[in-house]
């Protein structure tokens, strides 16, 4: 009886925590983390900047913004993009935040780390889990310093600063809500394909620019096909999440994020049951 307890497998509870004791630990001792913490801070701060730069014929240049947080979040729910400006806002970091989660994860099949982990009999589940948890938590981490890179460049540039402040922490909070199943679409497409380390990035890269819901909703303009339905499917309901947004949009947010966490851990777990994770 004692012989058996000793090899009883561990809880789930004591499974998770211990992977993601690990990850994190990997996440904070890799400068790659505080890299993409940087990137995700000087675009905003640079995009700000350029507006300020002379025109070519020496004239004033028109600001691509008026107001400083459309730096962080569109006017209005967009499902095509109008202008530059409707695009350049939080939610490019969920394209950089797309090639992190890929080389944090590719790095654990060029180390061996997978191997050695999956030989101690870790479940494939926690593993999607736990990096989905912790890439969630580094592209959060993303929006708080690309928050603070576009305040600081929009005062330099001298952006108006008016704005609703409870659609604002909407938008913010309803970006760093769709994190997690962000996350977990990315870990998704790199455990497909593990074994190129390119296309996995540039997968993330194609799926994070928002490409499929762009050209879907230019598609189905004209036909009786709601495009908020098409966003909710292949751009997380992240355009919700803008300067006009009300504590609906944020919970379509954590709605529409736990939704896709769960639908693609399930299929991550499902194919590293059924093929070689290595």
């Amino acid at each position: 009886m004692t012989n058996a307890l000793q090899f009883e497998s561990p809880s789930f509870k004591k499974r998770i925590k211990g992977m993601l004791g690990v990850d994190f630990y990997r996440l904070f001792h890799t400068p790659m983390f505080y890299i993409f913490l940087f990137i995700a801070a000087i675009i905003p701060a640079m995009i700000s900047a350029m507006t300020m730069m002379p025109a070519p014929n020496g004239g004033a240049s028109t600001p691509l913004y008026s107001n400083l947080w459309q730096i962080v979040a569109a006017s209005k729910s967009l499902y095509v993009v109008e202008t530059i400006a409707d695009y350049a806002n939080m939610n490019m970091v969920f394209i950089f935040g797309g090639i992190m989660v890929s080389v944090f994860i590719g790095h654990d099949y060029k180390s061996g780390y997978v191997k050695q982990l999956f030989t101690t009999h870790a479940k494939k589940q926690d593993y999607m889990i736990s990096k989905s948890i912790v890439c969630a938590f580094a592209m959060a981490c993303m929006c708080l310093t690309y928050l603070i890179g576009g305040i600081v460049g929009g005062l330099f540039a001298g952006y108006d600063t008016a704005v609703n402040v409870g659609s604002l922490v909407v938008a913010v909070a309803g970006k760093m809500v769709m994190s997690l199943g962000w996350a977990s679409l990315y870990t998704f497409l790199n455990v497909i394909f593990r074994k190129y380390f390119g296309i996995s990035i540039a997968s993330s890269f194609f799926f994070g620019t928002g490409i499929l819901i762009i050209g879907a909703a230019a598609i189905v303009e004209k036909l009786p096909i709601p495009t908020a339905i098409l966003n909710v499917f292949l751009y997380g309901a992240s355009v919700n999440a803008n300067l006009s947004s009300g504590i609906g949009a944020l919970i379509v947010c954590l709605a529409v994020s736990v939704a896709w966490a769960l639908f693609y851990n399930f299929l991550g777990t499902k194919l590293l049951s059924k093929s070689d994770v290595y």
